[in-house]
């Protein structure tokens, strides 16, 4: 069965959310240099590249990213691939979307994994998110984890209540994801954040089979 590798690859040169620290990886031990091993330093926000939110990032009540539960982060999913014409995923979208019922977990490939595709290594302001009102549509359906194609599963423009609403409800929210490479369908998500004992989030690695 097929293995995609739906992470992307931490290195300097990808985007951050602004305001965020850059990524840097400076080696501090370096075989060139005489050493007897190689040895790298890491410097990254928790929320880099592909990175699940705990609800502690937005609710700030104490769930932080330890505590999600494994059996959310790994079973059976749906990749449902939008249109390039779709600008934000709402409610509006996801009623008009075949959607399977019973799946507990959807990741939304949208326009953006093409950024990621073609290396695109300054941030957009302009990704496709989930608003509000599609955060609340989910959350009815009982999905327990959603995962979105660029750095946040909220606009650019206002990130707030649609994380209030997922987080709330013990969504999880798995962010950076590249689906550029995944057909429409169903697959089993495997995705390990690291444990991170208190943070609001953690980089995770996110493979998908089927």
């Amino acid at each position: 069965m097929p293995i995609y590798d739906i992470s992307l690859a931490i290195s300097p040169s990808l985007p951050v959310w602004p305001g965020d620290p850059p990524i840097k990886m400076p080696q501090t031990v370096s075989m060139d240099a005489g050493a007897e091993y190689n040895l790298t330093r890491l410097d990254i926000s928790a929320h880099t590249g592909t990175h699940v939110d705990a609800p502690h990032h937005f609710l700030n009540d104490g769930r932080t990213v330890e505590s999600l539960p494994l059996e959310v982060l790994t079973g059976p999913c749906y990749v449902l691939q939008l249109p390039d014409d779709i600008d934000e995923i709402s409610a509006d979208v996801l009623g008009r979307t075949s959607l399977p019922t019973g799946v507990p977990r959807i990741l939304f490939g949208t326009r953006n994994s093409k950024l990621w595709a073609r290396g695109e290594n300054t941030f957009q302001e302009d990704f496709v998110a989930i608003t509000p009102d599609g955060a609340e549509w989910l959350v009815a359906q009982g999905i327990k984890l959603v995962g979105v194609d660029y750095l946040s599963v909220a606009p650019y423009s206002d990130s707030v209540p649609t994380h209030q609403i997922l987080l709330k409800a013990g969504v999880v929210a798995l962010e950076g994801l590249n689906l550029s490479q995944v057909p429409r369908g169903f697959y089993d998500l495997y995705c390990l954040p690291l444990k991170l004992a208190g943070a609001d989030g953690a980089p995770a690695r996110a493979i998908l089979v089927g």
